[in-house]
């Protein structure tokens, strides 16, 4: 477990947050720009000094209690900002083998050829950082840090800098390393986007306190947090690829066991792949009875379980219990009253598009 108890007066707002965060997987600190979460990370690293507790398993790094501080560079962590800050008179090679020297060769726990493999940096290492792509030069910067082989990653919003095409290019990159290396990761992002793909534990904060945490597809599905309003509001959901339709070219995704099921655009992902949903409540339409005579391809029942007003007035958000899983729906009030939906009532939810996220 990663433990920090953290208080540290800011400009506008006073740092104070009680986290207790897996250690394993990637957890995500999200919140307006502003409210605290780089603080938090600079905080884990020893780079400010904040009053409090900050532990990873049973090795402790600040316990102002007993007067225990452990400094930066003898923290087990890694540490990946929004720019790559790479060594321009170094080429890649020259760059990953810089963060190799930070440890002892027997403390080494990741290989790094391994790194290199894994980031798809092979075809890079004799480069210099000024020919390089900004997703390359970020794909590096990471593979600098896994170099010294931490016991925990910090990452400050790694793909703010980057365009949605270089985006695209890094987020595969860093699901194979959450799902391979197993070293806990702590994610600083005000997109949702990148949440929904990556977090498994989300952090929602504000003003420099936590409002709430917890897993990723159960936060995503409160109705009560500001995480869940507006164009972006919508579900997670872990799925496995059931079966392909190759005349269609379209993917059954099983959820809960196979008790609620999406079919979606075929991506090429095999049979047996476990992948994440993500279902916006834009897309997603209530009806009393299950419908005939229509284009959308997703048709579910299940009972509704809360209803909340939306940013706007006029719309209302609800969320359904399908099988075992939650789904939203964005629609207006008016519609809501004349179906008459209320907490308890079944109805069907047409899904119009299913994200594959990979």
């Amino acid at each position: 477990m990663i433990e920090a108890r953290l208080a540290l007066p800011r400009r506008g707002f006073t740092l104070d947050v009680s986290l207790a965060l897996p250690a394993r997987g990637v957890s995500a600190l999200f919140g307006p720009s502003g409210c605290g979460k780089t603080t938090v990370l600079r905080a884990l690293a020893g780079l400010e000094r904040a009053v409090g507790r900050v532990a990873l398993g049973g090795e402790v790094w600040q316990d102002d209690a007993s007067g225990a501080f452990v400094p930066t560079h003898r923290r087990a962590i890694g540490y990946v900002i929004q720019e790559a800050a790479l060594f321009p008179h170094l080429d890649v090679q020259g760059n990953l083998s810089y963060g190799l020297k930070r440890i002892a060769p027997a403390a080494r726990r990741i290989a790094l050829d391994q790194v290199v493999e894994l980031l798809g940096i092979g075809h890079l290492l004799a480069r210099r950082p000024d020919t390089l792509s900004g997703g390359e030069r970020q794909r590096v910067a990471i593979a600098r840090s896994l170099a010294t082989s931490p016991r925990l990653l910090l990452m400050d919003e790694p793909l703010a800098a980057l365009d949605a095409r270089r985006k695209a290019e890094v987020l595969p990159y860093l699901d194979r390393l959450h799902e391979e290396l197993g070293i806990p990761v702590i994610y600083v992002s005000h997109s949702i986007d990148e949440v929904a793909r990556l977090a498994d534990h989300l952090v929602l904060m504000d003003a420099g306190r936590v409002l709430a945490h917890g897993a990723v597809a159960d936060m995503l599905a409160r109705l009560d947090l500001p995480v869940a309003f507006g164009d972006d509001a919508g579900v997670v959901l872990d799925a496995v690829v059931a079966e392909r339709d190759v005349h269609w070219q379209l993917a059954r995704l099983d959820v809960d066991g196979g008790a609620c099921r999406f079919w979606a655009r075929d991506d090429g992902a095999p049979v047996g792949r476990r992948v994440r949903l993500r279902v916006l409540a834009r897309d997603v339409s209530l009806t009393r009875t299950q419908q005939s005579g229509t284009s959308i391809g997703n048709q579910l029942p299940g009972t509704v379980e809360a209803i909340a007003d939306d940013e706007h007035p006029a719309l209302a958000l609800v969320r359904v219990r399908v099988g075992g899983v939650p789904v939203v729906a964005r629609l207006t009030k008016r519609s809501a009253e004349s179906l008459g939906l209320a907490v308890g009532l079944t109805v069907w939810a047409q899904v119009k598009t299913v994200a594959l996220m990979e």
